[in-house]
């Protein structure tokens, strides 16, 4: 009997280690089908964030063949686009004055393009659109660039000067002058801008013409008082001398630059203010006239060329102050020259 309640006793132990063996087995496998269901989880978890990240869609292309403002930018996206038409946009204009190249920047000139804008329009533009790049220009600022080339290249006209070198005349060489056309160059520096163009731009140049030149002075008068002799020049170049006749020591001929003031034809011969002719009447057109036929007065009070009856006269100084030549001489004269024509007097 108590040896089979001890052999009762070891089965039931048994038994009751198998279930504890079995409960721990259980335990084990139930906690690693939890952490295996929590990795799992963790997993896909992390597989679908990453999924949203790469999902982000990039920016719209622009179709192929666009251009803006004649800058191509098919096939860009916008920002692409932005920057190569500023790159082309900021581009120094060139422009030609004369002879000199110049460069200019669109900012100097005041122009700022709608860059944003046109690319938007491009966006939606079909293939091979060409958008236009609208361009504000400031006029004041182009009209104030314009005023400085003018500064710079501007030059006035300098008209020849007659003056004596050596008893003979001396005609300096005339100076055209130029200005720069500030109203078109206006026009055509804001066209360029506009249609987004950078030249070479011509600036035109007007010419400006003096009044007096070399070619222009025709005939001049150099009277040799001490020699009594009149050279008459057409311009530089000598024609002819005449004998005449000057003014006695008491009425000297005058010295110095005039000019003929008045011509006249068979003039009438009036007495002047003087003591030498208190008594004279005056005496009309005709042989006897002292004047003879042809009067050429100058700006020096009083005192003309002229023709002379008394033919001996010539060669001395026997005048009033005038200047004496022989009549057929005098109406040669008459016929070479004209009002304001240069006389010098001098004394050699």
């Amino acid at each position: 009997m108590r040896k089979a309640a001890l052999i009762a006793l070891f089965v039931l132990g048994f038994g009751c280690a198998g279930g504890l063996s079995a409960a721990v087995v259980a335990s084990t496998v139930a906690t690693t089908t939890t952490t295996t269901a929590t990795t799992a989880t963790a997993t896909t978890a992390t597989t679908t964030t990453a999924t949203t990240t790469t999902a982000t869609q990039p920016p719209a292309l622009i179709a192929r063949g666009v251009t803006i403002g004649g800058v191509p930018v098919g096939g860009l996206d916008p920002d692409s686009a932005y920057y190569a038409v500023k790159a082309q946009f900021d581009k120094p204009l060139v422009l030609l004055v004369g002879r000199r190249r110049l460069r200019v920047t669109p900012a100097r000139v005041g122009a700022s393009p709608y860059i944003r804008t046109a690319v938007a329009r491009a966006r939606i533009a079909p293939p091979r659109k060409k958008v236009a790049l609208v361009v504000a220009v400031q006029g004041a600022q182009v009209r104030s660039y314009m005023a400085a080339l003018a500064k710079r290249f501007d030059r006035a006209s300098a008209d020849s000067r007659l003056f004596l070198r050596g008893l003979r005349p001396y005609i300096t060489p005339e100076q055209i002058g130029r200005s720069v056309d500030r109203t078109g160059g206006t026009t055509t520096i804001v066209r360029a801008l506009k249609a987004n163009k950078r030249g070479p731009l011509s600036l035109r140049l007007r010419t400006i013409a003096p009044s007096l030149t070399r070619s222009s002075f025709g005939p001049v008068i150099v009277i040799r008082r001490g020699s009594n002799r009149l050279y008459l020049y057409n311009g530089m170049r000598f024609r002819r001398v005449f004998g005449v006749a000057t003014g006695q020591a008491s009425y000297p001929t005058p010295l110095g630059r005039f000019s003929i003031a008045v011509m006249w034809r068979h003039p009438w011969w009036y007495p002047p203010a003087s003591d030498w002719a208190k008594d004279e009447k005056p005496v009309p057109p005709g042989p006897g006239n002292p004047l003879g036929t042809r009067w050429m007065g100058l700006t020096a009070p009083l005192v003309g060329i002229h023709g002379t009856p008394d033919a001996a006269s010539i060669g001395y100084s026997a005048s009033h102050g005038c200047i004496r030549m022989r009549i057929p001489e005098a109406e040669w004269l008459f016929s070479q020259v004209r009002v304001g024509a240069p006389v010098f007097i001098v004394p050699a």
